[in-house]
């Protein structure tokens, strides 16, 4: 069983079209559950991207973000009997995802750099990043491979889980409640985390924001 970032799929659930995502995903595991394989096509279909996504800000690497994605699926698959509901789809199949990348980094001890090709748009809400975009729409041309070596440098120094609330947060876009429940920790060491997070960010682009 393969599931690819490219993968396309032709089901419908137009019974579920006026439901929300977290109704209409529950319908689809209980059919997963009672045997229907399709309807789990139908799950990868939705979230495959941003799966792939978030992967990929904490690999830099597409061929090693597809390769986790694609063992994220399988996994949640393999193990989607045995979800009972008490968080959301996504939750629990981003908490896979999460869970499998870091482990992946911790064993192979893999140091890559992030990607921020989008930084502008995505970074918004981080001061220290967005200080860092204003300085760049105004020196584009000298200073943007500077910025993106910099932010990779500075990125690797933070722990794993550290550099995970930062991509969860800042591009991904989730609030501290699921970054909670996907790291399975409380609401309070997610904002602690992000605050050190982005204290030590700011230390040690310091002299390039200034």
């Amino acid at each position: 069983m393969a599931f690819s970032p490219s993968a396309t799929n032709s089901i419908s659930v137009t019974s579920t079209e006026a439901m929300t995502d977290a109704d209409e995903d529950a319908i689809l595991v209980k059919r997963v559950q009672a045997g229907d394989v399709a309807a789990f096509d139908r799950l990868v279909v939705k979230y495959r991207e941003r799966l792939f996504s978030i992967v990929y800000n904490l690999t830099s690497n597409r061929e090693d973000a597809a390769d986790l994605s694609q063992e994220a699926f399988i996994k949640a698959f393999s193990s989607i009997g045995r979800f009972k509901g008490n968080s959301s789809f996504f939750t629990w199949l981003y908490r896979i995802a999460v869970n499998t990348t870091l482990s992946q980094l911790k064993k192979n001890r893999l140091r890559r750099f992030f990607s921020f090709e989008n930084m502008s748009e995505e970074a918004s809400s981080s001061e220290i990043l967005e200080a860092l975009v204003v300085k760049t729409r105004t020196e584009k041309g000298a200073l943007l491979s500077e910025l993106q070596e910099r932010l990779n440098e500075a990125l690797q120094k933070l722990s794993p889980k550290h550099r995970t609330v930062v991509v969860l947060f800042e591009i991904e876009g989730l609030s501290h409640q699921e970054i909670a429940e996907i790291m399975d920790c409380s609401v309070g060491t997610v904002r602690s985390r992000l605050h050190y997070a982005k204290q030590q960010l700011q230390a040690y682009l310091q002299d390039f924001v200034n």
